[in-house]
C-alpha cells in the first residue's frame, strides 16, 4: 500500500498541532481541504485516524500509522544528509523523557554528541510513568519511562535507577517535625509535588506511614528549578533525585528526613528495533551515559 505525502503531512500536522484550523494555517490550506486529504487516507485505509476533539487525537489505527510516518520521515532525514555535499543536514528527532532525567543527567550526557552528530532534539516532558504513552501514540521516536516491557516493534534497555532522598528546610523541620517526621506530623505538613502525575511523594508516604494519596495538603510545582527552590524556601517538603542534591548549589538549609528510606525508580530506555543510523548512535550514548549516572541496583 502506497501513502500520499499530502495527506500524511496533513495527518502528522493535526495531531502534533491539535486542531485543524491550526494544522491548515501552517500547511497554507483551508480547513475544508485539510479535512478532505486525512478524510481520503481513512477511506484508504478503511478505519478513522484522527478523533476530532479539542485538542484532535489520534485513534488507535491513527497511532499506529503514526508511529510509522514518524519513523519513515527520520530515516528519511538522516539519508537525504548522507548525500548533501559531504556535511550532514540536521536530523530533528523527537524523544520523550522524564523531567528529573532531563535536569539531572540527559542533557550533559548527550550534549557533544548532539553538536557531533548535528541532532535537533523535539522534546516532550512528561512523568516516567507517562512517557511510554507518547512512543505508543506516535508522538515520539524513542522514551525513557518506568515502564520495563517493551511494546511489539520495540526494544526496552534497562539504564538504572533514580534514588529520591525526601527533603525539606530546617525552618520547615522545625515548625512540623520537631519530633523527627512521623505519621501524625507527615499528615498535616503540607508536600510539594511536580504535577498531579507525580507519585513519588505519595508512594513514600503510603510505605512508611500508611497514608492514603492525598491525606495531606499540598503544593503543585511542574517546574524543577522552582520545585526544588520551594523546598528550599520552606513552603514544605518534597522528593529530589540524589543526583540533584550533589549538584545544587550549596544548600545548608536542606535536611534530608528519611536518609536510610529512600525512593528507587527503576528507568528504561525503549526504542523500536529499526532505526536509523543516527538514532541507533544516539540510543547507544544514552544507555551508556545512564549506566554511568544512575544507580545499577535499588535499595
Amino acid at each position: 500500500m502506497k501513502f500520499d505525502t499530502r495527506q500524511c503531512s496533513a495527518l502528522m500536522c493535526v495531531i502534533d498541532s491539535g486542531s485543524f484550523e491550526a494544522a491548515a494555517q501552517q500547511l497554507s490550506l483551508t480547513p475544508s481541504a485539510l479535512s478532505q486529504r486525512i478524510r481520503a487516507l481513512e477511506i484508504q485505509l478503511g478505519t478513522t485516524l484522527v478523533i476530532r476533539s479539542r485538542p484532535c487525537r489520534a485513534t488507535p489505527a491513527g497511532q499506529r500509522l503514526l508511529q510509522h510516518l514518524r519513523r519513515v520521515a527520520e530515516m528519511e532525514q538522516d539519508l537525504s544528509g548522507m548525500f548533501a555535499d559531504q556535511a550532514q543536514t540536521p536530523v530533528s528527532i523527537a524523544l520523550a523523557v522524564n523531567a528529573d532525567s532531563l535536569d539531572s543527567w540527559v542533557l550533559p550526557a548527550l550534549a557533544d554528541f548532539l553538536i557531533k552528530e548535528n541532532i535537533l532534539l523535539d522534546l516532550c516532558i512528561d512523568d516516567q510513568e507517562h512517557t511510554h504513552a507518547l512512543l505508543e501514540n506516535g508522538m515520539v521516536l524513542g522514551c525513557i519511562s518506568a515502564e520495563p516491557q517493551a511494546m511489539r516493534g520495540c526494544e526496552a534497555e534497562a539504564l538504572g535507577y533514580m534514588r529520591y532522598q525526601a527533603v525539606a528546610s530546617n525552618a520547615f523541620c522545625a515548625r512540623w517535625f520537631p519530633q523527627g517526621m512521623q505519621r501524625e506530623s507527615a499528615r498535616l505538613a503540607p508536600v510539594l509535588t511536580f504535577n498531579r502525575k507525580d507519585k513519588l511523594q505519595s508512594q513514600f508516604l503510603l510505605e512508611h506511614f500508611g497514608l492514603p494519596e492525598n491525606a495531606c495538603p499540598r503544593h503543585h510545582i511542574p517546574a524543577t528549578a522552582p520545585y526544588n527552590r520551594a523546598i528550599a524556601l520552606g513552603l514544605g517538603w518534597g522528593m529530589i533525585p540524589e543526583l540533584m542534591l550533589k549538584e545544587m548549589s550549596p544548600e545548608p538549609d536542606l535536611i534530608c528526613l528519611a536518609p536510610e528510606r529512600p525512593v528507587d525508580v527503576a528507568l528504561y530506555w525503549h526504542r523500536w528495533k529499526v532505526q536509523s543510523p543516527r538514532l541507533a548512535r544516539l540510543s547507544a550514548k544514552l544507555v551508556e551515559s545512564a549506566r554511568h549516572a544512575l544507580l545499577p541496583t535499588a535499595r
